[in-house]
């Protein structure tokens, strides 16, 4: 009889693995399995083969990931058999079935181990089997790996959670955007190791890249570069001008779509903040990292990182510095351990994917601790300078509308004050960058001391329609200027969007159709033209957004829609719903979807 054991095949028992290891949502194709927990592989033995014995019966197994496998990067191991796995290694055991043709092994991987693709292989004195390949991710539920998360909660909310909101506008005004993160979307997984595949440091050395990939302080500083196209074939290209030839960034609400065009096609046309810190969650998420999106409202952009937002002008008075305010800027919050700082400074870390400036380089930021940010500490790398840096209105302000805005001066000096009053409107994005006049007053008035006066513009339609971009921003600033001083106040105006409402007609059942019906008022005075709804959800529209043209719908008209999908998986979902057309566009509303068996 032979000294080996003849192995029939080797069951991966994916269902049972993605279970202990909360993998299942990933599905049950491949084996995928968080680093530092023990996993198991089923070994069916053919018949009349040597039976296992324990304590006498020995291999060794090998895991190998990367293009070139190297045992002094870690990622070629080799392991044999004892009596339990242990915490701090590679290490593996076995269990005999009483049948004596089945044998499980338990595989624990090192909490250390860089994350990605590897094989398995079994060698028995030179005699290799392959035994099929699985994917390694960080673990936040395991307490020996850097992206250890405590509270059982956050971890569900940090790394499980498909859905989320993204918050824009002003702080005086802010708008909520539902967003499906979709990381354990069909293929997403493996577009994200590709994405790491894809990074000039794997190019320029693929042994020292993989080896790297242990550290999330690493791997992040990678996705912060590669999520934008800058410098390299990233993910997203930024646009924050008018869209000829892409796609908007408003109309986003899902990563999963820009990663799927980005592996086909190749970089993703277009992206503003909101949609490449999303987009970088999503992959963060999926590969195990802890992750969340984050507002900024009334964000500095200090070009030089000297913490001064210097605003520079011409004699003319136009701004010559690149310093800036943003209404709002978003990025993400990565939680991991920073052993190259020390433990005061574990926790959440800020990476910024926007291509902003440049930092070793190419064009990403971060990761630097939160608390280095909040205590000033701005030598903990990386990118803390840069990152640190960070009148009366009408009540319904909708769009297609007209209404009125005021400024209200008051006189605190003793003595009367002659003084010119002017009010400028005019269109801008939520980055600061300011468009075409939409609106202008002036009056000069004598204002006695301790009394007030009010200037009034009202902002027609007519002039504003044309001049507003996708963002829905008025930039208000009111100007007084008398002999001796020169008084200014600002303030941006977030215009109200129509409301989606949504109906779905009969209960949602798995694998069984059911129908959106949307309907929205245009509140526009003039005819909106290529009128569409686009639906999406995670498990509902089979992971890809499914569009009804509806042609032209008139002014003060209702825009409707019937659009069927078909549930995939039993549970609760999100529909995300966007009304788009020539003059009205990323218009937005969800609900959410409970499907049953």
């Amino acid at each position: 009889m032979s000294k080996v054991l003849e192995i029939d095949r080797c069951d991966l028992d994916i269902k049972s693995n993605g279970s202990n290891h909360h993998t299942e949502l990933y599905g049950e194709k491949r084996l995928i399995v968080r680093r530092g927990e023990p996993f198991t592989v089923i070994l069916h033995l053919k018949p009349g083969s040597r039976k296992f014995k324990p304590g006498e019966t020995s291999f060794t197994l090998i895991v190998e990931t990367g293009p070139l496998p190297r045992k002094e990067s870690d990622t070629q191991v080799s392991f044999g058999l004892r009596e339990s796995t242990l915490e701090t290694e590679w290490s593996a055991s076995a269990t005999n079935d009483p049948s004596g043709n089945k044998v499980s092994v338990s595989i624990s991987s090192s909490p250390n181990a860089p994350i990605g693709l590897y094989s398995l292989t079994l060698d028995q004195d030179g005699q290799k089997t392959s035994l099929g390949e699985f994917i390694l991710l960080f673990n936040a539920w395991c307490h020996r790996d850097a992206v250890y998360m405590r509270n059982e909660m956050k971890r569900k909310e940090y790394v499980l959670e498909q859905h989320g909101q993204i918050y824009r506008g002003m702080y005086t005004r802010i708008k909520e955007l539902e967003w499906n993160f979709g990381q354990f979307d069909p293929s997403i997984l493996d577009i994200c190791l590709m994405i790491l595949d894809k990074n000039p440091k794997f190019i320029a050395d693929a042994d020292k890249d993989c080896s790297a990939r242990r550290n999330p302080i690493y791997v992040t500083r990678v996705l912060s570069a590669m999520i934008n196209s800058n410098d390299d074939m990233g993910v997203v290209v930024g646009s924050w001008g008018k869209v000829t030839d892409g796609v908007r960034p408003g109309r986003w609400s899902s990563s999963a779509d820009i990663l799927r065009q980005w592996a086909e096609s190749g970089p993703v046309r277009y992206g503003q903040c909101w949609v490449f810190a999303a987009v970088g969650c999503t992959v963060s998420r999926a590969l195990g990292i802890p992750c969340r999106v984050v507002t900024n409202f009334e964000s500095a952009h200090d070009c030089n990182a000297n913490l001064v937002i210097e605003n520079v002008y011409t004699s003319k008075g136009e701004k010559i510095s690149r310093d800036s305010v943003w209404n709002f800027h978003v990025w993400v919050d990565s939680w991991m351990t920073r052993p190259d700082l020390g433990p005061e400074f574990d926790g959440w870390q800020a990476s910024d994917p926007t291509p902003q400036e440049k930092s070793d380089g190419v064009f990403c930021c971060g990761p630097v601790p939160l608390r280095a940010i909040k205590e000033g500490e701005l030598t903990k790398k990386y990118d803390a300078p840069f990152v640190f840096a960070e009148i009366k209105l009408a009540k319904n302000m909708l769009v297609g509308s007209d209404f009125e805005v005021s400024a209200i001066l008051t006189n605190n000096y003793m003595e009367t004050r002659n003084l010119s009053l002017m009010i400028f409107a005019r269109a801008v994005d939520y980055n600061g960058k300011r468009g075409d006049s939409c609106g202008f007053t002036s009056d000069k008035m004598e204002v006695p001391s301790g009394e007030e006066k009010r200037l009034s513009l009202r902002l027609k339609y007519e002039l504003y329609g044309s001049a507003i971009t996708s963002d829905k921003l008025i930039l208000v600033t009111a100007t007084a200027i008398d002999k001796e001083d020169y008084y200014t106040a600002k303030k941006t105006i977030v215009l109200d969007e129509p409301d989606i409402e949504i109906k779905l007609v009969g209960e949602a059942m798995v694998n069984k159709s059911v129908t959106a019906e949307l309907t929205m008022l245009n509140p526009l005075p003039e005819l909106l033209q290529d009128c569409s709804f686009t639906i999406e959800g995670i498990s509902l529209t089979e992971g890809k957004p499914i569009t009804q043209k509806i042609g032209t719908v008139g002014r003060k008209q209702e825009a409707k829609a019937s659009i069927e999908f078909i549930p995939t998986r039993v549970g609760s979902s999100k529909l995300l719903v966007n009304f788009d057309s020539d003059k009205l566009n990323n218009i937005k509303s969800s609900i959410n979807v409970v499907v049953k068996g």
